[in-house]
């Protein structure tokens, strides 16, 4: 008796090898699956500006690096002793002002160049759900805990949510015109807003990404969402919190994602990386044991046979 509906997936074409760039934005899940390519050497780039996770955040951020519209005074505040901006996560906030506005856009510069090169950009989705800065007449990214007063609370419509990825992609695509663009809709809960509000947010991105879905225009969907909610039904996959999956739900989805998109002749090297990987988290009983210096002396020949293969790789 089968007990699960599995999702029935293929390899697409032109898929990630190590000559590939990845470029990652977006929600959580953003940073899971770029764990994984960072944990096997792979190229790529996650969330210079920190978890973004609206469509229009990501939008927004995206035009500013192609368009290099860099940040001033004007797009700044003081709260809390630190400087903060709207469009990016806090992770970047700082105490000089002189230092966040000169890091923005320096980070900016590095987005410009990372899409200019990328083979591959994947945007993952968290939510619909978007405050408006009264004053402004804007949509942020990040509040800050700053008075609820401040915002008005909305959801963006699917027509709204479509609008927002097509004008990204055909920005992107005449930039550059050769980068394959992978959508993604987190599987990580949102109910803080409410299970109903939850529901509702994600119907209106996978309508609104799905307008947008074209393979013969290099542009494609995978399912994380549907992994999760569908093929992995059980809370057993899911933290402690019942809201974000957990490793055995990651490492599910990143396989299913390498079936896809990870090209099966990076297998053996991925074994290798692994192997070294693991080896320079042991930590010894003795640090000074002759065994321990030949286990050490064994991972540096294998990094520097590998290098010789992969000139990039960097441990």
């Amino acid at each position: 008796m089968k007990l699960q509906t599995t999702i029935s997936l293929k390899p697409e074409r032109n898929q990630i090898d190590y000559d590939a760039n990845v470029l990652l934005l977006g929600s959580c899940f953003a940073e899971n699956i770029g764990e994984k390519l960072s944990h096997f050497k792979f190229q790529n780039s996650v969330n210079p500006f920190g978890i973004l996770f609206h469509p229009v955040a990501i939008e927004k951020i995206v035009t500013r690096a192609i368009n290099q519209e860099f940040f001033t005074e004007e797009d700044v505040f003081f709260h809390n002793e630190q400087w903060h901006c709207f469009e990016v996560h806090s992770k970047l906030s700082a105490r000089n002002k002189e230092d966040f506005l000169a890091n923005l856009n320096d980070q900016l510069s590095v987005l410009n160049t990372t899409i200019k090169e990328a083979t591959h950009i994947i945007l993952t989705f968290g939510t619909s759900w978007v405050y408006r800065e009264i004053e402004s007449d804007t949509l942020v990214a990040n509040c800050y805990k700053l008075p609820q007063k401040l915002f008005l609370k909305e959801l963006l419509s699917p027509d709204e949510v479509s609008g927002s990825v097509s004008a990204m992609e055909k920005l992107i695509k005449d930039f550059n015109h050769k980068t394959k663009i992978v959508y993604t809709v987190s599987p990580i809960r949102h109910i803080k807003e409410g299970i109903v509000e939850n529901s509702r947010s994600k119907a209106h991105l996978l309508a609104g990404v799905h307008e947008n879905v074209e393979p013969l225009n290099h542009s494609h969907y995978f399912p994380a969402y549907e992994i999760v909610l569908d093929e992995l039904r059980d809370y057993r996959f899911y933290q402690e919190d019942m809201l974000h999956p957990n490793n055995i739900a990651i490492s599910i989805i990143w396989e299913k994602f390498k079936h896809v998109w990870v090209s099966s002749e990076t297998e053996p090297f991925q074994r290798e990386i692994d192997i070294i990987q693991k080896g320079l988290q042991h930590r010894p009983f003795d640090e000074n044991s002759m065994s321990h210096k030949e286990f050490l002396l064994s991972i540096e020949q294998k990094i520097k046979k590998l290098q010789l293969e992969l000139p990039h790789l960097n441990f």
